[in-house]
């Protein structure tokens, strides 16, 4: 058994001297490997690895290709049976990788599994980025445990369920198995960055595989590393990214209703956006909605490819409902509330 610690670096070389060193000391083991893909950074990042941190391999990759195509170039050049995909801004203060890669070990049919994400900044409340688990309504918008829209919770064991159910882990800090991640094509390239965990995790439900959360395994994550919640950029990632995921994922009998209504919900944001004079927001979903309009033709081919390996379509994780209505509208602030 081989797992492979991997975590995509751009200019990060601040994290690197801050986190890295918490990674080496918890996976320290014979059967372990700590690796650094640089997506062409251009800060000291590498001078940094080979002269601090010569244990740790490095790739380096020619240009920055993003989140997802980084981390697939990278991962096609490893072998192991394990991937642990790591943000570099992650500190471990405990043991995360053993417990989440004796899950897969013993679960024939989970295929990824994510750790307890708490904030760094605040240690006694989960992080945005994954918090105890993650689902998304009907609409395609996700959610935590610990994390409904922006409010966080504190942990106060309220989610301690090992090997709980949950729709997607957070690529902030996710195991999964090797040969499921290359027969499942990996990351969406196309995605560059934002969302595209969720949609891995979708095909991978998709094969009728599992996703499951460890709340035995606990990361602290520093959050907003690139890009923070307010940058336009990102918005547009996430409308554009959302609609491609919704597209690609979705059932044959729910695809046109579906991304109809959240097409509305859009555009109710972008005029939402307009009036409040945040002109930036208005022209990202724009921008968004026309780039989804672009690469149709791609998310065509690859619906059609992803419906002969689709087993299963109906997941109980998906909530049937509209998170935000229940969250804004009917005051809904809490998991256990929906």
């Amino acid at each position: 058994m081989k797992v492979s610690i991997v975590i995509l670096n751009w200019n990060g070389e601040k994290f690197l001297n801050e986190y890295l060193p918490s990674i080496i000391k918890y996976c320290n083991k014979p059967n372990y490997e700590v690796v650094v893909a640089d997506n062409n950074s251009t800060d000291n990042s590498i001078n940094l690895l080979k002269n601090n941190f010569p244990q740790v391999k490095i790739i380096i990759l020619d240009q920055n290709y993003g989140f997802a195509k980084g981390y697939n170039l990278a991962l096609n050049q490893i072998e192991s049976d394990y991937f642990i995909l790591c943000n570099s801004d992650i500190e471990l203060k405990s043991d995360a990788v053993t417990p989440l890669i004796k899950l897969l070990e013993e679960n024939q049919d989970v295929a990824v599994a994510m750790p307890k994400i708490k904030s760094l900044k605040s240690p006694e409340m989960f992080e945005y980025a994954g918090a105890a688990g993650g689902f998304i309504d009907m609409f395609g918008y996700p959610f935590c445990r610990g994390r409904i829209l922006e409010n966080i919770e504190p942990d106060n064991g309220q989610y301690n369920l090992v090997n709980k159910d949950i729709f997607w882990a957070s690529g902030a800090f996710m195991a999964v198995k090797a040969d499921i991640y290359k027969k499942c094509g990996g990351l969406d390239d196309n995605f560059f960055a934002h969302m595209e965990e969720i949609d891995f995790c979708w095909r991978v439900k998709n094969l009728g595989m599992k996703v499951l959360y460890c709340a035995e395994a606990e990361v602290f994550h520093l959050g907003g590393g690139t890009l923070n919640q307010g940058n336009p950029h990102k918005l547009f990632l996430n409308y554009r990214n959302s609609l491609k995921m919704l597209y690609k994922n979705l059932s044959p009998k729910r695809l046109l209703p579906i991304l109809w209504f959240r097409m509305c919900l859009d555009g109710i944001s972008a005029i939402i956006y307009l009036c409040k004079l945040q002109f930036s927001y208005f022209i990202a979903v724009i921008k968004a909605h026309f780039a989804f309009y672009f690469n149709l033709p791609t998310l065509i081919k690859q619906r059609k490819q992803l419906k002969k390996i689709a087993v299963n379509y109906n997941h109980k994780e998906i909530y049937n409902g509209s998170i935000v209505y229940n969250s804004i509208i009917k005051k809904k602030k809490t998991f256990f509330e929906f």
